[in-house]
């Protein structure tokens, strides 16, 4: 398209010079060159603007200081919009010099006419004005595409961040619920023969944690049909004496203990909500590692409030929960690491200092600002 646009252009400008030097009656033999030479090669323009410009300038000029009747100069015209709508400022103003010395010798050499000048000068002021508007236009046109291509990347990367949300929500859920179901219903036969009164308690267990693993399920599920700024419905700090009796029903020695002594699971000043999903779930998931991967009698999960920050410490004394030895690819010790750093905190793994157990600290901060 742009190629037939040029084409038209060069052609009304060698027809607005061309025709009136051959249909004039006698001339001289240089006014046909000259004419051609400052029409024609707008055709190329768009690869050699200099070069181009200045030969139609010349020849514009040329033709007007030896005496050739007086022609609208349509290639200096083309040339100047040109210069203004594609160049950058350095050759816009060198264009716009050029085509200003050009046209004051040509006006006023060898014969004044400043009547004619204030015509032609109206008109070069037209065509850069216009070059202008076409510039400012293209300009605008392509902010508008930029601004589009930042929204549309600002909402993949939206799309990419719940999609991650999702997964790590369903993980947490599900390796925690069916991991403790596993070890239930393992127990669960040896129990019915050998003590009874512990295998109604171990099935209720296994009950338990399917309900609460279907609850869950309905709300990360469900949090996709709400608006994105809607708080989602996902359990905190005061859930976690729950977890930690289900654990504890699973067999393990599982105590929850929080500091300063006494205090509530939920400090006065409440945190941020993305702050208490993030403990709840990292405990979720250190809990479910050890149940399934560690091969622990006792785990303590403690939970220490200062004025700016919330530690959650888990320690078990096994063999430690890493992803080599139970053959996963240690998503969840990602996981529990990005929900500390999406809130403003910090996450560590590790063996205990006697090299007897492991421990999964976090540290998250208690006010919003921290966060940001």
């Amino acid at each position: 398209m742009k190629r037939y646009v040029n084409l038209a252009v060069t052609a009304a400008a060698v027809a607005a010079t061309v025709l009136p030097a051959l249909v004039g009656g006698p001339r001289a033999w240089w006014v046909l060159p000259l004419a051609v030479a400052s029409s024609v090669p707008v055709l190329w323009r768009d690869r050699a603007l200099l070069r181009v410009a200045l030969v139609v300038g010349v020849a514009t000029t040329l033709s007007a200081s030896l005496g050739a009747p007086p022609l609208l100069p349509v290639g200096p015209l083309v040339c100047l919009y040109t210069f203004a709508a594609r160049a950058s400022l350095p050759i816009r103003l060198l264009g716009v010099a050029l085509t200003a010395a050009g046209l004051l010798v040509s006006l006023l050499y060898p014969r004044p006419d400043v009547e004619v000048l204030r015509y032609l000068s109206v008109a070069y002021l037209f065509a850069y004005a216009l070059g202008t508007s076409t510039r400012a236009r293209r300009t605008q046109a392509a902010a508008l595409a930029e601004r589009d291509r930042r929204i549309a990347g600002e909402r993949a990367a939206a799309v990419l961040r719940e999609r991650t949300r999702i997964a790590r929500d369903l993980h947490d859920i599900l390796t925690h619920a069916v991991g403790v179901m596993i070890v239930q219903a393992e127990a669960g036969p040896l129990l019915v023969r050998h003590q009874p009164d512990r295998a109604d308690a171990t099935f209720a267990t296994i009950a338990a944690t399917g309900r609460d693993a279907v609850v869950q399920l309905r709300r990360a599920v469900g949090s996709l049909h709400e608006p994105a700024d809607q708080p989602l419905d996902q359990p905190g700090l005061d859930h976690l004496p729950v977890l930690v009796e289900r654990v504890r029903a699973a067999g393990l020695d599982a105590v929850l203990t929080v500091s300063p002594s006494g205090a509530a699971v939920e400090p006065p000043l409440a945190p941020p909500p993305d702050v208490g999903v993030a403990a709840y779930r990292i405990v979720q998931e250190s809990l479910t590692n050890v149940v399934r991967h560690a091969g622990a009698r006792s785990v303590r999960v403690r939970l220490d409030y200062t004025a700016h920050s919330l530690t959650v410490s888990v320690t078990d004394d096994g063999r430690g929960c890493r992803a080599s030895d139970a053959g996963l690819p240690g998503y969840g010790v990602v996981g529990m690491r990005e929900r500390a750093h999406a809130c403003g905190g910090t996450l560590r793994t590790g063996p205990v200092s006697d090299g007897h157990g492991f421990a999964v600290t976090a540290t998250l901060p208690l006010s919003a600002a921290a966060v940001l």
